[in-house]
Formats: structure tokens, C-alpha cells, sequence
């Protein structure tokens, strides 16, 4: 038998976030496999107490003696942020840039897991042997510190995996895309090319975050009030941006949001943002004129419990906004979050306060690649075969189209799940497909997608709760009426409701013997049917209901 070399994305193909990609190589039944990234996605409205969802592991969990370990591109939730969820079940070692590293370990230590045995730390620009595959890493520039694609070299052939990545000729921190090293892979010969569809729509180029520190200064210039900037944490260009305008424009600068915090001393740990203007407190921030601060704040996507969410709701102890200051939305609006983001949007003109946004300024560049960016890395990569990953289907459709108009011999479409056999073979194609799905954290717990409680949770979000406590006498005879909780109910006026309800309960109730046992555990079953129907009736809903007997 022939060694194969395969490729199996658990997540984020048919989808943006939630990116893990195995790779194997060896003869059937004795792969060694390697893991590229393990990350989140966030959840929405329809499911409700959930907030990540991340891939279910099971089908590598299962060759974990032949798992050489978790290869990181960079440090985005959706690489990373599954990671001390998913590790323990793989005992694995951890290969990682120092700004990764430093972020996941304080992933586990939050959960109390000592990982630094098992982390190793490499520099930019290296390589990696993890025999049969030979790992290198190629800085690239996208919105985070050192974002990396990986020449994966076997016996079969070259794989480039690009992560996440955009053409920026000034990103401003970290180092420039690695274009002379794309190049000589490229000329090496590539049977693969593993590549991010985010922007295949976008015409152009990406963008440069140089050119957005120039419009943020001339915005910031002219503000004369107080100047709220929001953004996300881990775009650490953006973040040192921010600082830049603050000390061009004579302000200080406030940061607000533990993730903000996290990452600007993550940074510093590794040696960036070493000569920026030192962030004050933002008890400080109070005291000073409105026109000498700039406060740099999470919740750029109008989460809940985000520093912009809390402030803008004049909840946050520490930061207080008036009439006449401006709020920076110096971010990308993330698809489904159009309502909230338009809501806080409103809130804050209502009080008063100038909003700024993509919309109406030029505060934001992607840090995804353009078409123009994508056929720069074409031209350099010239693969054989093109795998779209990082988009939901019709980016990855369109990518195709776009890989067939660059004249990719062959292209691959996947969905989670799928194995693709690279070599050997006429041509790289779809041949098995492993068990793939997602996992929810539910509170501390993970569940998967068919849990009771998510399904208990949907029911109660759209038909309440009904509680009934029946109490019986020691001669088996009801005592009093029953005792009726309901939560969510549409119910205007309670006492017509409840009374009725009641009167149904009592009539079915006599038709039963409690001395019966028999009738006495069929009783509970009919009067939860009672109480959907007649709640049905007179409400539109059928609630969750529970009923309790109660012996006095």
C-alpha cells in the first residue's frame, strides 16, 4: 500500500470561525496527523445560553496516539479558542509563536491547567520537524501579532496552509508579509494550497492599517470633546494606533475591558507597543478635562457585558459619556450583528454623542485578503490545486470560480467532515468523510448539538414555564387548591388565568384515586396534557410544565 497524504477540516469550512484542519500522512490504518488550529465561534440568538461553540473532536480524539501535536497560526478566538477546551481530551504538544503562547497559557491557566510542559515556542520565520511533515513558518500580516501560513513539507508533496493573511505594504507592528520566501515556495513546487476566502467578493485590495492611522488622526484632530474608541482587542496595530493619535492630538489614553488589558500586556510581554504613551487608570481618566482623553474599549460588536455596551447604558463605574463626546467604531460590522451594533448606534445619537463608524469614515481596513490580494499570492504560490477554507459556502464557491479564472488546475470544494486525499491519485478529490459536528459550552459543561438542555432552553424562550404542586391529604383527598407558578406566559390578567387553569386541574384531578398507584403515576402525564391545552387555548402557548405531588 502507498502512503497517502490527507487533509480533513473538523471546522471552518461552509463557515467563518470555529477553524481546525487535520493533516496526515503514512499508510492507511498508520497516518501521523497533525492538528492547524483549534478555534470557536460565537453563538447567536438561537441558542440561547450558549456563548462558544467550538468542533467536536471526536474523530482525531480517537487517533490521538498517532496526533504529533496542535500546530498554531496565530491568535485569533477562531485558531485558538477552543484550545483548553479540546487539549485535555489529547494530551498533545503545542507549537506556537511567543504572542500565541503567551495568550493560550493564560487560556489554561484559567482553568487551572499548568500547559507549559507541553508548549513549544517558535520564532518567527523557522521550522519545525515533525516527522513525516516538516513544518515552516511564513510571517504574514493580518489584524493580530504575528499571523503565520505554514509550508507543510512531506514525502508526497508541499502544502501551504495561509491562515489567516492580507497583502499590507504598512501594517506598523510586527513584521512585513514574507513575499521573497511565498516566492521560492512557489518555485518549489506547491500540490496545495489551503487558503482564507473571508473577502473573496471584495474587489481591490485589502487595505493598510498605515493608511488607517492617518484618518484616524485627522477624525481624532478635529473631536473636541471626549473620544471613545472601540475596536477589537487583538488587533494590536490598531491598538497601538490608538495610543498614537491619543499623544499627536495631547490626549492620555485610557484602556477599558479586561480583553483589552490581556492583550496590550501580552504584547508588552513580547516586546511590543515598548514606546507607546503609558495607558492611566480609568478612575484617573475621570478627573481630566473631556477634551484630554481617549478611551480605547472592547465590545466593538455591541456584546452584552462589553466595556462600549456597559458605558453606553451608563452602567460602567468608571467611564462616563455626555452630550457633544464621539464614539469610534473602529471595526468591521460582523455579519448578524447588524441589529444590536444599529441599536447602540441609535442609543448613542439619542444622548447626544457623534457616532463614527465604517459607514461613514475611514476607520477600519479587513485583515483578510482582497482579490487583488489573492492574486498577488497566486502568482507567487502557482499551486497545482486550490482547497477554499474560511468561508461559508458561497465564498468558497466564488473562490473556486476566482482559483479556475487564475488557471488552478484543480480545485476541491469541502465541507467539515470531508478527507481529501492529496496523494496518491490523478487528482486531489473527496474520498471519505470522518464524524464532524459542534459542541456547545454550556456554562462550564460541554454538550453537543442535540442536548436536552439547549432543546429545554428554546422551548422556554418561546412558551414560559408552568409549575403545579397538587397537595394531598393523608386520606388521598386533594388539600386546597393547587399551587400554580407560571414564567413567560403572555397572561394579562392572572386571576382569570389562574383560576380557570385551576378549576381544570381540580375536575381532572377527581376523576383519579391517589390511593391507586397505578392511576396515581398516569395522573402527572394528563395533567401536564390539561395544562398545555387549556394554556394553548387561552395564550397561543404551550409552556414547559412541570407537576409535583405533594403528600401532607
Amino acid at each position: 500500500m502507498k502512503d497517502e497524504l490527507l487533509f480533513c477540516p473538523l471546522g471552518g469550512s461552509g463557515e467563518i470561525g470555529m477553524n481546525m484542519n487535520l493533516f496526515a500522512y503514512g499508510k492507511p490504518g498508520e497516518q501521523k496527523w497533525i492538528i492547524v488550529d483549534i478555534g470557536v465561534t460565537f453563538a447567536d440568538d438561537t441558542v440561547p445560553g450558549i456563548d462558544l461553540i467550538y468542533p467536536d473532536p471526536g474523530f482525531i480524539v480517537d487517533k490521538k496516539d498517532d496526533l504529533l501535536g496542535i500546530v498554531l497560526t496565530h491568535a485569533h478566538e477562531d485558531h485558538i479558542g477552543a484550545i483548553a477546551h479540546i487539549w485535555p481530551q489529547l494530551n498533545c504538544k503545542i507549537y506556537a509563536t511567543p504572542f500565541t503562547a503567551v495568550l493560550i497559557t493564560e487560556k489554561f491557566k484559567e482553568k487551572k491547567i499548568d500547559i507549559t510542559p507541553f508548549i513549544n515556542i517558535v520564532q518567527l520565520n523557522s521550522t519545525l520537524e515533525l516527522t513525516p511533515f516538516k513544518i515552516e513558518f511564513i510571517t504574514l500580516t493580518h489584524s493580530i501579532l504575528e499571523p503565520n501560513g505554514l509550508r507543510i513539507q512531506t514525502p508526497a508533496g508541499n502544502i501551504l496552509h495561509t491562515g489567516d493573511w492580507k497583502v499590507d505594504p504598512n501594517p506598523l507592528i510586527g513584521g512585513d508579509i514574507n513575499s521573497k520566501r511565498l516566492k521560492e515556495i512557489g518555485q518549489d513546487g506547491v500540490l496545495a494550497m489551503i487558503c482564507d476566502s473571508t473577502n473573496v467578493f471584495s474587489e481591490g485590495k485589502s487595505g493598510s492599517e498605515g493608511d488607517v492611522r492617518k484618518s484616524l488622526i485627522n477624525i481624532m484632530s478635529r473631536l473636541k470633546k471626549r473620544v471613545i474608541v472601540t475596536s477589537f482587542a487583538s488587533n494590536v496595530a490598531r491598538m497601538e494606533t490608538i495610543f498614537y493619535c491619543a499623544k499627536q492630538t495631547g490626549r492620555n489614553i485610557s484602556l477599558v475591558g479586561r480583553s483589552m488589558h490581556r492583550i496590550f500586556k501580552a504584547a508588552r510581554k513580547c516586546g511590543y507597543l515598548k514606546d507607546v504613551i503609558e495607558p492611566i487608570d480609568p478612575r484617573e481618566a475621570k478627573n481630566l478635562p473631556r477634551e484630554k482623553i481617549v478611551y480605547l474599549c472592547t465590545g466593538s460588536q455591541g456584546e452584552p457585558l462589553g466595556a462600549m455596551m456597559r458605558i453606553a447604558k451608563f452602567t460602567h463605574p468608571d467611564v462616563l459619556i455626555e452630550k457633544g463626546d464621539a464614539v469610534i467604531f473602529s471595526s468591521k460590522i460582523i455579519p448578524g450583528n447588524e441589529k444590536k451594533l444599529y441599536k447602540l448606534h441609535n442609543n448613542l445619537v439619542k444622548e447626544g454623542l457623534e457616532v463614527i463608524s465604517e459607514e461613514n469614515e475611514f476607520v477600519h481596513v479587513s485583515g483578510h485578503p482582497n482579490r487583488e490580494d489573492l492574486k498577488e499570492m497566486y502568482n507567487w504560490i502557482k499551486p497545482k490545486c486550490i482547497i477554499p477554507v474560511h468561508g461559508e459556502h458561497r465564498h468558497m464557491i466564488e473562490h473556486i470560480n476566482f482559483a479556475k479564472e487564475m488557471q488552478v488546475p484543480e480545485t476541491v470544494l469541502v465541507e467539515n467532515g470531508d478527507i481529501v486525499k492529496l496523494y496518491p491519485g490523478i487528482k486531489p478529490e473527496v474520498y471519505d468523510r470522518a464524524p464532524s459536528g459542534k459542541l456547545f459550552l454550556d456554562g462550564s459543561i460541554s454538550v453537543d448539538e442535540d442536548s436536552k438542555s439547549i432543546k429545554e432552553r428554546k422551548n422556554l424562550s418561546s412558551n414560559g414555564f408552568l409549575d403545579v404542586t397538587i397537595l394531598i391529604n393523608s386520606n388521598g383527598d386533594l388539600h386546597d387548591r393547587p399551587v400554580l407558578t407560571f414564567v413567560g406566559l403572555p397572561v394579562i390578567e392572572n386571576d382569570e388565568f389562574k383560576f380557570g387553569l385551576e378549576e381544570e386541574i381540580d375536575k381532572t384531578v377527581r376523576t383519579f384515586s391517589f390511593n391507586n398507584k397505578k392511576q396515581q403515576n398516569n395522573i402527572i402525564d394528563t395533567i401536564k396534557v390539561v395544562c398545555k391545552k387549556y394554556s394553548k387555548e387561552k395564550t397561543g402557548k404551550k409552556p414547559i410544565t412541570n407537576v409535583n405531588l405533594v403528600r401532607i
